[in-house]
């Protein structure tokens, strides 16, 4: 398990807590992400392209895009119809992993709605309101809990229901005009095509299932109705899946408000017992947190040597608690192993999602529990204690004395914990912008208008092994604020920025004297953590606010995105989301889309006169902010200001 790393560490991570530590990984031998990574070159050219097929037994059949070989697979497939289901059995899983985590808050929701779950309450009841409001519920002279029951019915009914109306959330949160023009396209491709693929999502599981359908052998070989499927099957994780669990969550474990926050490897403490959540689904770790207070585990940590139980957050689920419960940030995706290798965790918890198997592997080289909790993420060599909603709290204190019982087994000789944090401010959710705004956009919208602030980019990301961990992200995200434009963003990338500084008030010195003088006075900073990955859905709902406020789509929004550093199928579902919303989105490493040349036009090229949102890519971050700025400045162009 143990071997060699790979190459210079500073040309793995921008951060110097990482590189502090992928030192340490290279003395001591202990294989990483970069290292495995190495290893696997030269990796394969044809899935880089996205032109090898193995959906049957005939393959796996690869084609050629330069002409060098085979046009077509066995089947008859070419390289646009490979490339196209590939793409789709993509977005088709990214939905469905995002999506189903809405799911199990819908059923908890349900079950404490009933009573049947009395380990968890109602905490947001004026989200609950708000939520039950816009999807008609009626609540006046309603119990709490007679309306988180309808809304989670409501909610549940978007997974499973069978006729072709499009799901509630969609109908009731997504903007009348963008809503009125995906409705128009749909007839257009009908026209057009003959098909009668739509692009309103009907059902969260639907979409998906029709995906795997007729990406089946034998099934759907037309790359645009795979392309139009693709967006429809994302659309349901945007408007769907993701919001139903990012308004579930907030009505759950309360709306995250603005609050400062440590991040990076730092906030792990020599005298503690160290827990750290990772994964992305909070309704553990949460609990995790909560029950770190407990009198009870916090004698047991005293009287096992330690000061305290600090439980600090890596990846999303991080992301989760520390806009909830200020927990502090030991790192995104990449930090997972480098936490390990300090020596100084105690447990490692994981839920589902950006988990690396390795983990397992490394820990048993420390004193350190690695503790898997659900049965859709179980890793060998991992002690796996299964989370179950109704006994919470009784889970999350065995888990902590698992946590508290490996602490006086550490080897102090091996403690390395890099002296690197940063003060990030964080929880900027729709509500808590709009709170700072006055209660509604218009200020924004005025400040836009006037040219104060260009617009608005929305990065999400997670982290790349090709690409230097968060060189992407800092790069492009201090180039963007210098010229005017407001970051918000989401995930890995969130972390990235917090780790670098860009979430502190000394930021504003490093965006433009527009965007600078708005921040100053507002007493924010000019890059703005908005949550986990599944919390993209808040930068949909902040889009359709502004949007509806000016009674235009969200296509005539100077808004741009952007996807650096991306690694997962959620990222494609998040991407192409977006793009059905009307954003344009950046993409960076190359999506698996060139060798289909007609996928690669439609992406870039016709979805922009379609859906208003298209794809482009690029490697470099400073050209990457020139072309997002020049979207911007199209876009407020056309709309005359």
């Amino acid at each position: 398990m143990c071997e060699v790393g790979c190459g210079k560490h500073d040309h793995r991570s921008a951060d110097p807590a990482a590189v502090e530590m992928l030192a340490i990984a290279d003395r001591e031998q202990y294989a990483t992400q970069w290292s495995r990574y190495e290893q696997q070159q030269p990796q394969c050219s044809y899935g880089q392209l996205g032109t090898c097929c193995r959906i049957c037994s005939m393959g796996p059949c690869r084609i050629d895009p330069f002409g060098n070989g085979p046009t077509q697979g066995v089947c008859g497939a070419t390289a646009d119809t490979i490339v196209a289901r590939n793409l789709a059995r993509m977005a088709a899983v990214g939905s469905s992993s995002h999506s189903d985590h809405g799911r199990k808050a819908a059923l908890l929701l349900k079950a404490v709605a009933t009573g049947a779950n009395t380990n968890y309450r109602l905490t947001d009841t004026v989200k609950l309101t708000a939520v039950a409001d816009r999807l008609g519920i009626a609540t006046d002279g309603r119990s709490f809990p007679e309306v988180a029951g309808d809304v989670a019915d409501a909610a549940l009914n978007c997974f499973g229901k069978q006729d072709d109306e499009p799901i509630i959330f969609l109908q009731k949160f997504m903007p009348k005009r963008r809503y009125e023009h995906l409705k128009k396209m749909e007839q257009t491709l009908l026209e057009s095509t003959g098909a009668t693929t739509g692009l309103l999502p009907r059902g969260i599981d639907r979409e998906a299932v029709d995906i795997l359908h007729r990406t089946h052998f034998g099934c759907d070989a037309d790359p645009l109705s795979l392309i139009a499927q693709t967006i429809r099957c994302s659309l349901a994780d945007g408007w769907g899946g993701s919001l139903i669990a990012t308004s579930v969550q907030d009505i759950l474990l309360g709306t995250p408000t603005i609050k400062s926050i440590q991040a990076n490897l730092g906030v792990l403490e020599v005298e503690s017992v160290n827990v750290v959540v990772h994964g992305h689904e909070p309704i553990l770790s949460a609990k995790i947190v909560e029950m770190a207070q407990e009198p009870e585990i916090r004698l047991l940590a005293v009287a096992a040597g330690a000061k305290r139980v600090n439980v600090v957050g890596l990846c999303c689920t991080g992301n989760e608690v520390l806009l909830r419960q200020g927990v502090g940030m030991a790192g995104n995706e990449a930090h997972s192993e480098l936490a390990i290798m300090t020596g100084a965790v105690d447990a490692m918890i994981v839920d589902v999602q950006c988990i690396y198997p390795a983990l397992a592997d490394l820990a048993s080289c420390f004193h350190t529990r690695f503790i898997t909790t659900s049965d859709q993420a179980k890793i060998p060599g991992a002690i796996h204690i299964q989370f179950h909603e109704d006994q919470a709290d009784t889970i999350s204190r065995t888990i902590l004395k698992e946590a508290i019982a490996a602490f006086p087994r550490r080897n102090p000789a091996r403690i390395h914990i890099p002296h690197h944090t940063a003060t990030a401010i964080v929880g900027f959710t729709v509500e808590e912008i709009l709170k700072a705004l006055g209660g509604t956009p218009a200020p924004l919208i005025d400040l836009i208008v006037k040219g104060t602030i260009k617009g608005v980019a929305g990065i999400v990301g997670c982290n790349n092994v090709k690409v230097q961990q968060d060189s992407f992200h800092r790069t492009l995200t201090t180039e963007l604020i210098k010229r005017d434009i407001l970051v918000i963003g989401t995930g890995c990338w969130a972390v990235g920025a917090a780790k670098a500084g860009l979430m502190d008030l000394s930021a504003q010195e490093l965006a433009g004297d527009g965007l600078k003088s708005v921040c100053t006075s507002l007493g924010i900073p000019p890059v703005l953590h908005m949550g986990s990955c599944v919390d993209c859905s808040r930068m949909l709902v902040l889009a359709g606010a502004i949007a509806e406020h000016l009674d235009v789509d969200i296509s005539q929004l100077p808004l741009v995105g952007s996807a650096p550093e991306w690694t997962t199928e959620k990222a494609v579902a998040i991407g192409a989301y977006f793009v059905g919303s009307g954003i344009p989105v950046h993409l960076w490493p190359v999506p698996p889309i060139l060798g289909g040349a007609a996928v690669t036009r439609i992406l870039t090229q016709d979805a922009k006169e379609v859906l208003g949102g298209y794809f482009f890519v690029e490697e470099d971050p400073i050209i990457t902010a020139d072309k997002m700025e020049a979207v911007i400045m199209e876009r407020r162009a056309a709309l005359g200001i």
